[in-house]
């Protein structure tokens, strides 16, 4: 399983305590993120994380084989909210493709955002993955081990959604 930016790592240390037969690589490069999640893996004694304190386009570029992932998680990236920033969304097509290639078969990538238009633009972006397959008619209803984030409160106190996909690699 690959985690894609994960904060302070509070929904990671959860899920990863959740599900103790999965393995999780997480790659975050914000320090006090990291230094975070390793705080939590102590307190709960987790023994089913790596961390790679790296940019994930290079961890999937260079250390991560085709078919080799059984899920990847993106929980509210950064939605670059002004038009001219849209460019430097998280996801986009090359890096949904490199995602997808990375997913074996049966594989699942999750993504949610509390940002309507970013919501949007993921549907969007992952529907044209060829190797993706939406497991629901548009957006999905949120999964069981997924915890409310620090980001989705934030966005639900100011009135906003919450959108999650789930697509599944073909």
């Amino acid at each position: 399983m690959l985690e894609i930016g994960f904060g302070m790592g509070e929904a990671t240390a959860h899920i990863a305590a959740l599900k103790p037969e999965i393995n999780f690589l997480c790659c975050e490069v914000h320090e006090p993120g990291v230094g975070a999640l390793l705080k939590r893996i102590g307190e709960q004694q987790l023994s089913n994380i790596r961390i790679c304190a790296h940019d994930a386009v290079e961890v999937l570029d260079h250390m991560l084989l085709p078919g080799l992932l059984a899920g990847v998680h993106v929980f509210f990236p950064d939605p670059w909210h002004k038009k001219r920033h849209n460019k430097r969304r998280l996801i986009q097509p090359p890096l949904v493709r490199k995602l997808a290639d990375r997913l074996a078969p049966g594989g699942y990538l999750h993504c949610a955002t509390d940002w309507q238009p970013y919501a949007e633009q993921m549907l969007e972006v992952l529907s044209q993955e060829p190797l993706l397959r939406n497991t629901a008619a548009a957006y999905a209803p949120k999964p069981d081990y997924r915890p409310l984030t620090k980001f989705e409160n934030r966005g639900l106190k100011l009135g906003h959604g919450v959108w999650d996909l789930v697509f599944e690699r073909v």
